[in-house]
């Protein structure tokens, strides 16, 4: 009998786009570059670059430096009846084997050799997702049974230290000492 492992965490892929537009382009590698962001991504920089959060208040921190999701959603989401893959939602990384959703705030990821990004929150998953998929939406947000919301759009991180990423990379996830903060939207 073989034993069944549990997949080791990697990098399946990594995108980024220019403009502010929905999907981004896959690459087979980006720069990241410390305190912004992907290089060439419309949403790096050390202040708010989500065209929403700009109008609120452009000197805000950016919290959204760098958008990761599981690629596990995409099986989800295909049982479903949805083709939805890598860069389609507009993530900059999509892992596969690491429970982003459930991770606490300030967890680090190390990405490759190079790269920490730290955890600062949910993806607010917004009617762009209906737009590009309709009824998508209500796959990605939903009610826990418990009065509470369940985001499945990824998580949002900010960039500790800068690099180079790239497709096959492996994943290293370093949990903060407790006390432990539940993700919330950033």
């Amino acid at each position: 009998m073989v034993p069944v492992t549990e997949p080791v965490p990697h990098v399946v892929a990594v995108a980024s786009s220019p403009t502010h537009g929905f999907s981004k382009d896959r690459a087979p590698s980006v720069q990241i570059v410390e305190g912004l962001g992907v290089v060439g991504d419309a949403h790096a920089g050390a202040t708010v670059k989500h065209r929403s959060r700009v109008r609120a208040d452009p000197s805000q921190p950016n919290l959204r430096q760098v958008h990761l999701m599981h690629a596990e959603l995409f099986d989800e989401l295909a049982e479903a009846g949805f083709d939805v893959g890598p860069a389609d939602l507009g993530e900059n990384v999509t892992t596969h084997g690491v429970d982003l959703l459930g991770l606490p705030r300030g967890t680090r990821l190390h990405l490759g050799a190079e790269v920490v990004l730290e955890v600062t929150g949910l993806r607010n998953p917004c009617q762009q997702i209906n737009d590009f998929r309709p009824g998508l939406l209500k796959r990605l947000v939903l009610p826990d049974g418990a009065g509470d919301v369940i985001r499945k759009a990824g998580i949002m991180t900010v960039v500790a230290r800068g690099g180079t990423v790239a497709v096959g990379d492996g994943i290293e996830v370093e949990v903060p000492a407790g006390p432990h903060h539940r993700l919330q939207m950033v």
